[in-house]
């Protein structure tokens, strides 16, 4: 647990109790602080007393001598329409930030790594980490990939954070100025909670707020919005400026081109292993999550043969292409973590013939922009709230109406023939019918292994 000792002996508001917020809770409170916590969910207000986190309403509270609410990433504080405590805090003129704020004032003597992108940032996240392990380098990996950033061990100078950044958490992290900044990519995401694609774009640029040399940006250039932002960052001239790609030879850059790595950043390509033989990570886009993971550790002086022999021994990441089970030469990929149209290309483009479980609750622009992939679905079983409009967009392409992820699961398997991947890559947020991405993917396990057994 991280001391946060700025907050000694203040009082302090704290306005969302789930895994983020209950850990800066307790993290203030362990510090002296004088914590009001609130979280609108009774559930997590009687996690929080069970861990000693008495809940105060901050509707109800006096605001007078505060000076910061604590805000979890996922409440809105912007659009569509703020939080009334967020409201009612910003009238009262609190600072409003997030607990990767607090990290960052707390723990000061230690490098920062932060990574964003629409999609690919948790496995960027963690290969970034699995390679410091690998070289012997102190690290902390956390923030949106899964464990709190104050949950995180205290480390000395020396020490790195690895932190994964939502767009929600970029906006709340003023202080946040990233040694090495990472950004895979932009595509149309999270648009109700930013105003549209321009303050969604916004958000994730704050990555590289205040950077100078010999602070790095690392960018990549697959999408034309990333490429756009590297270009603005070279003209600037402000910091050190490193493009990445999962797909094409670049004049300057470490890039993945015919299957191979290469390090490029002075101009002479260097060659620093075939990806034939990293296992966990296929596909161009996962070559381009290599090649950002690549940058760092060269940047940060990890040796390319160390990086190399890891990027092979990385083990992959739950709910991202994994490989569940293979029966009768049929393959079953939970690919869960796909909440986007987006990341279900990244999946469907990695194999040749899919058996394809794909819907829920629906993002903005549905799943039309996955055209060039239908060729390889052989039949899609569609569940959720999306299963009529992703009929409707799928037209001539074998398709059933299933309703369920357990009727999907057992009609994929018995129409599956020897060669097919049966692939859950939703292209939609999980929450009509799951509590989490997590938790569907986690669903999708249990009922392949009942098929296994």
């Amino acid at each position: 647990m991280i001391e946060v000792f700025p907050f000694a002996g203040m009082p302090v508001a704290v306005l969302g109790l789930g895994k983020s917020g209950l850990a800066t809770a307790k993290a203030l409170a362990a510090s002296e602080a004088e914590v009001r916590a609130w979280d609108d969910n009774e559930d997590r207000r009687a996690a929080a007393r069970a861990a000693g986190i008495e809940p105060v309403d901050l509707m109800r509270a006096d605001f007078g001598d505060l000076t910061s609410l604590i805000l979890s990433p996922g409440i809105p504080h912007t659009h569509p329409a703020p939080h009334p405590v967020v409201a009612k805090a910003r009238k009262a003129g609190l600072e409003i930030v997030c607990d990767v704020d607090l990290l960052f004032r707390c723990q000061r003597e230690s490098a920062y790594v932060g990574v964003t992108g629409t999609n690919g940032k948790s496995t960027t996240t963690a290969l970034i980490g699995h390679v410091f392990a690998a070289a012997g380098r102190p690290a902390a990996v956390g923030g949106n990939i899964g464990t709190a950033v104050l949950d995180l061990e205290p480390l000395a100078a020396g020490g790195t954070y690895v932190i994964e950044m939502s767009s929600y958490q970029l906006e709340l992290a003023p202080t946040a100025v990233w040694d090495v900044a990472v950004l895979l990519n932009v595509s149309p995401d999270h648009l109700d909670r930013h105003g549209g694609m321009d303050g969604y774009v916004a958000a994730k640029r704050t990555i590289f707020q205040r950077q100078t040399r010999p602070r790095v940006a690392i960018v990549g250039v697959d999408d034309p919005i990333a490429a756009a932002i590297r270009d603005d960052l070279v003209r600037a001239d402000d910091q050190i400026v490193i493009a990445v790609s999962g797909s094409r030879k670049l004049d300057r850059g470490v890039y993945v081109a015919d299957g191979t790595l290469y390090d490029a950043r002075d101009g002479k390509p260097v060659a620093i292993r075939d990806m034939a033989g990293c296992k966990t990570l296929p596909g161009a886009h996962n070559h381009q999550n290599a090649a950002a993971a690549a940058a760092v550790a060269l940047q940060t002086g990890i040796a390319p043969a160390i990086l190399a022999q890891a990027l092979a021994s990385y083990p992959g990441l739950p709910h991202r292409q994994e490989t569940v089970a293979e029966i009768g030469g049929v393959r079953f990929v939970n690919d869960s973590k796909a909440t986007n149209a987006d990341a279900a290309a990244r999946a469907l483009g990695c194999y040749a013939r899919v058996r394809w479980i794909a819907g829920g609750k629906a993002k903005e622009g549905g799943i039309d922009g996955l055209r060039a992939f239908f060729p390889r679905i052989a039949h899609a079983y569609l569940i959720g709230e999306a299963a009529n409009d992703f009929a409707r967009s799928l037209g001539d392409v074998p398709h059933t109406l299933v309703g369920d992820l357990e009727s999907a699961v057992r009609l994929a398997a018995r129409d599956a023939q020897a060669g097919d991947v049966v692939l859950l890559s939703p292209a939609c947020a999980s929450f009509d019918q799951f509590r989490s991405f997590e938790h569907r993917g986690e669903t999708f396990r249990e009922l392949v292994g009942r098929l296994a057994a």
